[in-house]
């Protein structure tokens, strides 16, 4: 499944109700304000058990595809984790993840991220029509 739009992003995300997702990008947001990518990374990482329930294996190839066109390379080999997003940013990643499994708070709503996501999938389609 390839996603072409925002708003088929956010029906995906709203049918996986998961308030990791919502914390990882939360605390992503915290630790890195300025990096959109990273936190949306965060933020989709979870969409794979929704579009292939039972293959756990190959849960984040699943939903690293399904972002690519949309919002883009480094997403994509983020949420893959790929080791080609670079070091720190997946390390980072990855321990938002395992936080965002026990931290207590309030992450807020995912219509907070609809914007995040818009100005994201924007400038990957604004690079793309360059190349």
């Amino acid at each position: 499944m390839e996603l072409r739009s925002v708003e088929e992003l956010m029906d995906l995300l709203y049918a996986c109700r998961s308030q990791h997702a919502l914390r990882t990008a939360a605390l992503l947001r915290r630790s890195r304000p300025a990096d959109k990518e990273l936190q949306v990374a965060g933020l989709v990482h979870d969409i794979g058990r929704l579009l292939c329930p039972g293959d756990e294996a190959r849960r984040s190839e699943h939903a690293a595809a399904a972002v690519r066109s949309l919002l883009g390379e480094r997403v994509h080999r983020l949420v893959r984790r790929d080791a080609a997003a670079g070091d720190d940013d997946l390390t980072r990643l990855v321990l938002a993840q395992e936080e965002g499994r026990t931290a207590g708070f309030d992450a807020g709503v995912l219509e907070d991220w609809r914007t995040v996501l818009e100005l994201v999938a924007a400038r990957n389609s604004r690079l793309g029509a360059v190349d």
